[in-house]
């Protein structure tokens, strides 16, 4: 399969262990178009996370994602097999709330709020809701007055918002936007790595990142997210782990 129509996810378990937890993760394939529901997304990630921890949903006890999910966790529950959630939580601030489900997932095991915690993300970005189309309209609340900042200037879109912040950025150390350049080189050769990547194999160079277009200054095309169809699930367990399960779904 080519790396523009989306790869499956390696088979494996990827455990990844941090003092006091440990943390398996897991996600769909990215694509331009997914053919499926967010929800139905959102549901594979958590079961193959699940299946790389070697945990069933019925162990599960927890669930945390961030702002602008359309699934609620109680209804990934519900349709993923999950039973009682003794702890769930969604973190505000957008896409910058992701590592933040880790850091909630991780405190509810450490208090023993919880035992097992998923977080979750499953969103249709590309044949869906296009986050690059931009905003055409506010309701009345707190955060569309916070808007008013930017919105009535033409500044739509999460790259218009986050340029401004990255222009303050180079102005206060004497930057010009060419120091981006390394971030994003990075960022996409470890993302290349990834089987399930759109642009899996597809590494780009400072060259690269230079030459392409401007976005909204000082941010390029390559400084930029893609948008894209998928889902991703990461497990949030203690140290020793609960047991292993025996129970095959059907």
């Amino acid at each position: 399969m080519s790396p523009e129509a989306g790869h499956e996810s390696a088979p494996g378990r990827y455990p990844r262990r941090s003092g006091r937890h440990r943390r398996y993760r897991r996600a769909t394939e990215f694509s331009k178009n997914s053919g499926r529901s967010e929800l139905k997304l959102a549901v594979e990630a958590v079961h193959a996370a699940l299946d790389d921890a070697g945990l069933c949903p019925q162990d599960v006890d927890g669930l945390v994602t961030f702002t602008m999910d359309t699934n609620p966790e109680i209804t990934v529950a519900q349709a993923a097999g999950i039973g009682e959630l003794g702890f769930f939580s969604r973190v505000h601030y957008g896409g910058g709330a992701a590592c933040a489900t880790v850091q909630q997932a991780a405190m509810a095991v450490a208090t023993g709020v919880a035992e097992v915690v998923v977080c979750y993300r499953a969103f249709n970005e590309r044949s869906g809701h296009r986050f690059g189309s931009g905003l055409a309209a506010r309701q009345p609340s707190a955060e569309g007055v916070a808007m008013g900042w930017t919105m009535p200037y033409g500044l739509l879109t999460p790259a218009s918002w986050v340029a401004l912040a990255a222009q303050r950025y180079l102005h206060t150390y004497g930057l010009t936007p060419e120091a981006f350049g390394p971030v994003a080189v990075a960022d996409r050769r470890h993302a290349a790595t990834n089987p399930a990547a759109y642009f899996y194999r597809r590494p780009i160079t400072l060259a690269e990142h230079q030459a392409s277009r401007w976005i909204v200054e000082p941010l390029r095309l390559l400084d930029c997210c893609q948008e894209t169809d998928g889902a991703q699930a990461l497990v949030v367990t203690p140290p020793s782990g609960p047991g292993i399960c025996h129970t095959h779904r059907r």
